[in-house]
């Protein structure tokens, strides 16, 4: 198949696009059988194009057992009959082309499932054959090799080691399902370059790299001891070179990467970003930090100083298939994020945090740079209690039944508030329990209301497409050039853009008055009786 090249194939779109995340599961059930599908997703372009996004950043939708919400793959080149097939999948990147909206999808480079042709191969040619060089097997540890063979911790706790009957253990550092690839074997190198070429003929604009930092290990697979450099399977440098060679093909195809990059050392992330590697990473620190306007400013300030040495666009994201949902989040005393803090019962008060998920939609989307949002966001949905018998998540499982894990931000949207199950789908069940709640969020109603949570991100996005000062700096601008802090009071972040453009939250300090302006854009909510800005409210304004 030949590529397909975009006709504005000089135009760096994805320094300033407004990117909607779309978990297919629970986004639309196009055939009425309980699970979200590409046929639903198809029939909400609409919705979509309205809303006002550039781009669909499509969470896995291959062959999949399911083990981890698909980012266990059995195969990078089928769809899983769930969500359709590879001709929808081609007709969806097409027709939402045609409407102005480009296609991201997701590749995980660091494991595939263990239902993929390459892990049962080696499960069956058995112990020191050349099919588990493909993986990380390994003898274990003790007299009878009853032991791990080291002592590193998975991602979702526990031993990321399973024992097989025939002595040999393999290494996963998420699920048991998710066995790790090894990266020093030409072979897996080869695979998902050709799997990345595969998706950019049909068309995507662009891969985002789930794990990032993760899958080059040593070699010896040492026990880790806290604060030894280079970590033994954390941001090796021979990762540098695998995403040179990936930078190499998506430049053939006018393709972006997006890495999820998740480190502390603001130089080590903007390698990532080097020219000839990453076009963006996304900013999980922002997202994580909790609503306080010094540590939200310091993230802010932090975030540009990392991206300004490389010349690469911020992305600014509040959440995402992995996060409690902001106006959950905004709701409670504690009100940033950490996996490991997550907990059944933990209160929030959902009006205080519908405000503030209002405020965070402006701060962020008037931000310089690439924004994010997950679907349900622009309607204000909290986070859904999941009863502890319908939970899917292995985060949970792994954790001993302590964690909630991340099926409450997961739940499918509500699209019809008169109809079943909220107009998801048909009369079937949604794969995960919808609360009683969900059909006073429905997007039908919203759309009416022209103080509802979408009406604010469409009139938003709108903004950001049509304002001069929204227009990101020319590529090598540095990252910041593009917004100067103004004088403020205490709680309270104000800022400038290009063309006059100004953005005043006000997360925790007394009503305060707006700096001098001709006009008012856009509000979070409604300014006093004395024009002043109330807490926990922004507004955008022409100078």
């Amino acid at each position: 198949m030949a590529a397909i090249q975009p006709a504005e194939a000089t135009v760096e779109w994805w320094r300033d696009a407004a990117i909607y995340q779309v978990y297919v599961r629970s986004f639309a059930d196009g055939d009425g059988d309980g699970t979200g599908d590409l046929a639903g997703v198809r029939s909400r372009l609409p919705y979509l194009v309205e809303l006002g996004v550039d781009a669909l950043w499509f969470t896995p939708w291959y062959l999949s057992p399911l083990a981890d919400g698909g980012y266990d793959v059995a195969d990078y080149r089928t769809i899983d009959p769930a969500f359709g097939t590879l001709a929808e999948a081609e007709k969806l990147i097409a027709e939402a082309r045609e409407l102005g909206i480009r296609t991201i999808i997701d590749i995980v480079p660091n494991h595939v499932s263990d239902q993929h042709v390459w892990f049962r191969s080696a499960l069956a040619a058995g112990p020191g054959s050349p099919e588990r060089e493909l993986f990380h097997f390994r003898r274990g540890r003790g007299e009878s090799g009853e032991l791990p063979p080291n002592n590193w911790v998975s991602e979702f706790g526990g031993v990321p080691w399973t024992r097989l009957d025939d002595g040999d253990w393999y290494l996963h550092l998420f699920a048991t399902g998710q066995p790790d690839l090894n990266w020093a074997h030409p072979a897996v190198r080869r695979e998902h370059e050709d799997v990345l070429r595969f998706w950019f003929d049909r068309g995507v604009a662009g891969v985002r790299i789930d794990s990032a930092v993760l899958p080059a290990k040593d070699p010896a697979l040492p026990d880790f001891t806290p604060g030894t450099d280079p970590h033994p399977f954390v941001d090796r440098d021979e990762l540098h070179d695998i995403y040179r060679s990936w930078r190499a093909i998506a430049d053939e195809y006018d393709g972006i990467f997006v890495g999820e990059v998740w480190l502390p050392d603001a130089e080590r992330f903007a390698r990532y970003l080097r020219p000839d590697e990453l076009h963006t990473a996304f900013n999980l620190g922002f997202m994580s930090c909790p609503w306080d306007a010094g540590r939200l400013r310091t993230s802010i300030d932090d975030t540009l100083a990392e991206h300004a040495p490389v010349g690469a666009p911020a992305t600014w994201v509040l959440s995402n298939h992995d996060v409690t949902r902001t106006v959950t989040r905004y709701g409670r005393e504690d009100t940033g994020f950490d996996f490991a803090a997550k907990a059944f019962g933990t209160p929030t008060d959902p009006e205080l945090g519908t405000r503030r998920a209002r405020a965070a939609a402006l701060l962020s989307l008037a931000l310089p740079g690439a924004v994010y949002v997950y679907q349900g966001e622009e309607l204000g949905l909290p986070e859904a209690d999941i009863p502890r018998d319908r939970i899917e998540d292995p985060m949970h499982f792994r954790s001993g039944g302590t964690d909630p894990g991340r099926d409450g931000c997961r739940v499918p949207l509500p699209w019809r508030a008169d109809a079943p199950y909220a107009g998801f789908g048909g009369e079937a069940e949604p794969w995960l329990p919808q609360p009683e709640s969900w059909a006073k969020y429905a997007a039908d109603l919203q759309s009416d209301d022209p103080h509802s949570m979408l009406s604010l991100y469409r009139q938003a996005l709108r903004l950001r497409r049509t304002e001069p000062g929204f227009a990101a700096g020319a590529p090598g601008d540095r990252a910041g050039a593009a917004l100067t802090w103004l004088p403020s009071g205490p709680g309270v972040l104000s800022f400038t853009r290009t063309d006059g453009l100004v953005c005043v939250v006000n997360l925790d300090g007394p009503p305060t008055r707006l700096p001098a302006h001709s006009g008012v854009l856009l509000t979070s909510g409604p300014l006093d009786e004395e024009g002043r800005l109330p807490q926990d409210t922004a507004v955008w304004l022409r100078s």
